[in-house]
C-alpha cells in the first residue's frame, strides 16, 4: 500500500512535478529559495515550489560563488526544507561537479539527493549539453528542472555574472537550449538574467513552464533568492526587488539586546526563575506515608 493512501483526508497534499508542469500558461507560478525549516514553513503558505538553491553557498556560507558548494551541504539543507514545507514541491539544486561527468554519475548523485532529503525534484544547469543527462534522469524516475541563460556554476567560463541574450545574435543558441531541455523531459526551466524579449519568445515557444529570475513578467512563474528579496543581502542583482527590510529590523533588535545586557536591564525578573516555595502539605503527606510503610513492615 502506498504511503499516500494511508494518509488521512485532512492531510495536506504536497505538489509534485506534474502539478507544476500543468500550470503552463495559467496562473503564474510562485517560488522562492529556502534553506531552513522555519523559513520554508512560512514560504510554504504562498509558494508552489521551494528551491534549495546552491546560492546558499553565497548567502549563508560566505562563498564568493556557488562553485564550492558540496553535495553533502545541499542534502543537509534539503532535509531541513522538506521538514519545514508541507504543500510546496521541494526542488534541490545539483551542485557543481555532481552531474556533469556523465548521465550515470548524475543519476547516482541525484538519486542520493532524493533518497536522503525526500525532495520531489532536482535542478541542474545547462542547455543542450545536458539534454542527454536530463532524459536519462527522467526515464529513471527523477523529475528535473532545467536552468539556462546565466548559469552561475559556469561563471569562471562566462567571465562573471553577466546577463544573457542582450544581443540578438545570441538568441538562436539560447532558444535551442530551451527547446532541447523541454524535449529531453524537464518539467520546467529557469531563465536567469535573460533579455526580456528573448524570455518572452522562449515562454511562448516551449511546452513547459518558464521560471523567470531577472527575465520577464511574461514567464510562467518567478523565483527570487529569499534573502535578497527580504533585504538580508548586502548586495543584490539589478533584477531583485526588496519586498522587505528584514536586515534593518534584525540590526535594531540585536542593538537593543546589546544595550540592555550592558545596562543589566535584561534579563528582568519576568525573564528569570524564582525559587519554589516550600510545600508544607506535601511534607506532612510524606511523613504519613513513611509511618504507614513502617507499620506494614512489622
Amino acid at each position: 500500500m502506498s504511503s499516500q493512501s494511508s494518509v488521512g483526508s485532512s492531510s495536506t497534499k504536497r505538489l509534485m512535478a506534474p502539478d507544476i508542469l500543468a500550470k503552463k500558461g495559467g496562473e503564474p507560478i510562485v517560488s522562492l529559495t529556502a534553506y531552513h525549516a522555519h523559513t520554508a514553513a512560512i514560504a510554504d503558505k504562498f509558494c508552489d515550489f521551494l528551491l534549495v538553491g546552491d546560492s546558499l553557498g553565497m548567502v549563508m556560507h560566505g562563498y564568493e560563488t556557488t562553485v564550492p558548494v558540496s553535495l553533502d551541504l545541499m542534502i543537509m539543507h534539503g532535509r531541513a526544507v522538506v521538514r519545514g514545507a508541507r504543500r510546496a514541491l521541494v526542488v534541490v539544486d545539483m551542485p557543481f561537479g555532481s552531474y556533469e561527468e556523465s548521465p550515470e554519475v548524475a543519476f547516482r548523485n541525484a538519486a542520493r539527493v532524493m533518497k536522503e532529503t525526500d525532495c520531489g525534484a532536482v535542478k541542474l544547469e545547462g542547455g543542450r549539453r545536458m539534454g542527454e543527462t536530463i532524459n536519462y534522469l527522467v526515464q529513471r524516475g527523477i523529475p528535473v528542472m532545467a536552468h539556462i541563460g546565466l548559469t552561475p556554476q559556469s561563471i569562471n567560463v562566462i567571465g562573471g555574472f553577466k546577463a544573457q541574450g542582450r544581443e540578438e545574435a545570441q538568441w538562436a543558441a539560447i532558444e535551442e537550449d530551451a527547446k532541447i531541455v523541454a524535449e529531453a523531459g524537464a518539467f520546467s526551466v529557469v531563465l536567469e538574467a535573460m533579455a526580456a524579449p528573448l524570455a518572452d519568445r522562449i515562454t511562448k515557444a516551449i511546452a513547459i513552464p518558464t521560471i523567470g529570475i531577472g527575465a520577464s513578467a511574461a514567464c510562467d512563474g518567478q523565483i527570487l533568492v529569499m534573502e535578497d528579496m527580504l533585504g538580508l543581502s548586502p548586495r543584490v542583482p539589478k533584477f531583485v526587488k526588496e519586498f522587505g527590510q528584514i536586515g534593518d529590523l534584525i540590526e535594531r533588535a540585536i542593538g537593543g539586546y546589546a544595550e540592555e545586557v550592558k545596562a543589566r536591564t535584561f534579563p528582568a525578573p519576568e525573564h528569570t526563575y524564582a525559587m519554589k516555595e516550600a510545600n508544607s502539605g506535601g511534607a506532612a503527606a510524606g511523613k504519613t506515608a513513611s509511618k504507614k510503610s513502617k507499620t506494614s513492615a512489622k
